[in-house]
């Protein structure tokens, strides 16, 4: 049943082993480094029982007639994805900001081993058996689920059995009650989730039909033998109203250790099978890659928004250059929309009787949405103005001896008072010019794998077989250049 965020909150109080800045965390939800998104994730639960969102947060599932989240719903239909797509934009609205990793966006990566059933069997029945339980499961229990993918990888010039094989995570053997793996992965959000999906990253996992390192599994997080080893947080090291986001939106990046975990056979999607660790690591993102691009559109609507009110509190808005420049960015904005609106609508079913949007588009719009982000950022940032890297913090302007300082001359005019002012020019910061602003576009360049596999994902993707006909009429070429005899 849907949970509440509280509920939530308690079952991150399971003995789990997680460590930050040195220290060994007693309580995650009250650590400092991580109440802040744990309470957001909480938030996001939470609006499915308030009477203003719940319709919109959750439904009733037919088979049970409870009510489960909108976000893990197998996708079937266009009002399917229509309906989590304002999901995510009430989130986003509500909370005031982005969050990347909080389960509807990894679900989906199960929903592409879904439509892979077929090749699971070649390996054992049980295994696509143990993926509908698994979805269903998730979708039941609210199960907070991420997705953990990139290894240390070591040395890359070698194969992995040529060094240390835990650079990549692999099988150490199996028991009877399951299969026991050792290595690590990076997984952000892993220490404050409550299971993860395991699988194969990009990487050389052999040729052989069979191989150790040929993975995919069901993880809890408070498994024996799994540690968080987390990155140092953004929250709480500068005051919140000097930096708002980097304190509320921080989403702790994890190295997951499995020491010898066991991993139970029910919870084995695959292993030592080269072929389903192809096929995931080829469909990976056809459904998850939409809930990522869309969060990209929400930061393009705080950087327009952002530069908008820093243009128009000086009336710089009516200067051509400056209209130019915020054309750039709702071209932008709206390159993204268009690749969203148009997957949705031009959608097709895939291989397991899924909704699956146009591949195409879909990737096309991803390769639009990230390559050209650290260019849109750098516009946003020529909008706002050198304040954002020079304005005082916000304890100065509540100092005796500043304070009439800086309502001086951070007021503008009857409508811009310094205090909005203020406001304004340390959301532009913390959203483009701080460390947490080039940690996230850092993420959006590598959350879902770089950008040659972006690309080359197009490329898998985009009917070709048009453009060549078309030429080979209207050059009039012989058929034979299409391969045919």
């Amino acid at each position: 049943m849907i949970r509440t965020g509280e509920q939530y909150r308690e079952t991150l109080r399971d003995g789990r082993q997680v460590w930050i800045n040195g220290e060994k965390v007693g309580d995650v939800p009250t650590h400092p480094a991580f109440k802040p998104i744990v309470d957001v994730r909480a938030r996001i639960y939470d609006m499915a029982h308030e009477a203003a969102t719940r319709d919109v947060m959750s439904y009733v599932e037919p088979d049970s007639g409870e009510r489960c989240c909108i976000g893990y719903k197998l996708p079937k239909s266009q009002d399917d994805w229509q309906a989590k797509r304002l999901a995510v934009d009430t989130v986003m609205n509500d909370i005031g900001g982005v969050v990347i990793r909080v389960g509807d966006e990894t679900i989906g990566e199960m929903w592409s081993l879904y439509d892979g059933r077929d090749v699971l069997n070649e390996v054992d029945p049980q295994f696509s058996k143990n993926i509908e339980t698994h979805i269903h499961k998730a979708l039941r229990s609210d199960t907070f689920h991420v997705s953990a993918n990139t290894d240390p990888k070591g040395d890359r010039s070698k194969r992995p059995q040529d060094q240390d094989p835990d650079m990549l995570l692999h099988l150490v053997r199996e028991t009877d009650k399951g299969i026991v793996v050792r290595g690590a992965k990076y997984e952000t959000a892993a220490a404050y989730a409550n299971q993860a999906f395991v699988k194969p990253t990009i990487a050389n996992w052999g040729d052989d039909k069979l191989s150790d390192y040929a993975l995919g599994f069901i993880c809890d997080m408070n498994a024996a033998g799994v540690k968080h080893i987390c990155r140092t947080g953004f929250a709480g090291r500068a005051p919140a109203r000097d930096y708002p986001l980097a304190n509320k939106f921080d989403e702790v990046d994890t190295l997951v250790v499995f020491d010898d975990v066991l991993v139970p056979w029910e919870n084995v999607l695959f292993f030592r099978h080269t072929r389903a660790a192809s096929f995931i690591r080829g469909t990976l993102h056809r459904y998850s890659a939409f809930a990522f691009v869309q969060r990209i559109l929400t930061v393009a609507d705080m950087m327009i928004g952002a530069a908008l009110f820093n243009v128009r509190q000086t009336g710089l808005d009516q200067q051509q250059a400056v209209r130019e420049k915020l054309a750039e960015l709702a071209c932008y904005r709206e390159t993204i929309n268009a690749h969203l609106t148009a997957a949705i609508a031009t959608a097709t079913m895939s291989p397991g009787g899924l909704l699956m949007p146009n591949q195409s588009l879909l990737y096309t719009g991803r390769v639009q949405a990230c390559s050209r982000l650290p260019a849109m950022m750098h516009l946003a940032r020529e909008l706002c103005g050198g304040q954002i890297c020079v304005t005082p913090d916000a304890a100065l302007f509540e100092h005796p001896d500043t304070k009439a300082y800086l309502e001086k001359y951070y007021s503008v005019n009857e409508n811009w008072a310094a205090e909005d002012r203020r406001k304004l020019l340390a959301f532009a910061r913390d959203l483009l010019n701080s460390d947490y602003a080039g940690h996230r576009l850092t993420f959006e360049l590598f959350a879902q794998s770089p950008p040659f596999a972006h690309l080359n994902a197009v490329y898998t993707n985009f009917d070709f077989s048009g453009p060549l006909k078309f030429v080979k009429k209207a050059a009039g070429l012989s058929d034979r250049v299409m391969g045919k005899k």
